[in-house]
């Protein structure tokens, strides 16, 4: 597996040293770093869960990377934990190579899914099948997000399982909700790969697609992932993570927050621990 690594990650692997230097999570005992994709979902989750670490006294680094670095960064230990693993599908090719480096702790979010979606007002496409004669309403175009991500893979499937005449287009989230917010205003068509939990659903009138060869799968969970030997390590620090846990209405209303003029994650998720008290005392028993 060890001779995989530069394989499955390429100049990503090359950059990762360079911007975790000084967090690793052999630095001292109360240092913590915890790795995540720049997902609105996984932003909340991960400053949620420095917010609460924080509080009970470790000292939190929290460092954003494309999903491969992030799982990469877990297995050698260069980070102690992700809360932004999605699983069985999204991230399987993932987990399938480093699965004996890591340590699963299960869900944090569950209910979550990936695929296709379009503004309601597009009354006449409803499923992945439809595009094939109405690609040109769209541009010929998939609005998509960061290249190597596991939506943007299985988009990719998407494209050649239904024989479409689309282009995927990479970018960002915020690159990819800012092609919605265009499109939506004018009424125009558009369709943009898209995931819940995720604030747009509460902000736009969207559908996703059917999906009936089940390119993008079924219901996933958001799942939280640690270093191994980090049970035997820190105790305190492994409870807490494995009992971390978030609803997908907790979640997206976060998300939503942190869409408003000024917002900043951080705050927002101090925000949400004072408000949810009894919540969080559940995760420090």
């Amino acid at each position: 597996m060890l001779t995989r690594r530069s394989t499955l990650l390429g100049a990503a692997g090359l950059a990762l040293a360079s911007m975790i230097a000084g967090g690793s999570a052999d630095a001292a005992e109360k240092d913590v770093t915890i790795a995540y994709v720049e997902w609105s979902d996984a932003v909340v989750a991960t400053n949620v869960i420095k917010t609460v670490l924080e509080d009970a006294g470790y000292n939190v680094k929290i460092v954003p990377l494309s999903g491969a670095a992030m799982w990469q960064a877990v297995a050698t230990g260069e980070a102690d934990a992700m809360v932004a693993a999605w699983l069985p599908a999204t991230h399987q090719a993932y987990y399938e190579k480093l699965k004996d480096q890591v340590e699963d702790l299960g869900p944090n979010v569950s209910g979550a899914k990936i695929g296709w979606a379009v503004p309601t007002y597009v009354a006449d496409v409803n499923s992945m099948e439809d595009l094939k004669d109405k690609a040109s309403e769209f541009k010929g175009q998939v609005i998509g997000i960061d290249p190597g991500a596991g939506l943007m893979k299985a988009s990719e499937n998407a494209i050649k399982e239904y024989d479409l005449p689309l282009k995927l287009i990479e970018g960002s989230d915020a690159t990819m909700v800012a092609a919605l917010k265009d499109a939506y205003g004018k009424k125009e068509p558009i369709i943009v790969t898209t995931w819940t939990p995720h604030w747009m659903h509460s902000s736009f009138e969207l559908k996703y697609l059917k999906d009936p060869k089940g390119v993008f799968g079924g219901e996933e969970t958001v799942n939280t992932v640690v270093r191994k030997g980090l049970k035997e390590d820190d105790p305190k620090l492994y409870a807490i993570l494995d009992n971390f846990a978030l609803s997908l209405d907790q979640e997206q209303a976060v998300m939503l927050e942190n869409e408003q003029p000024g917002a900043n994650p951080a705050e927002t998720a101090k925000k949400w621990v004072e408000a949810n008290k009894a919540t969080v005392d559940q995760w420090l028993k």
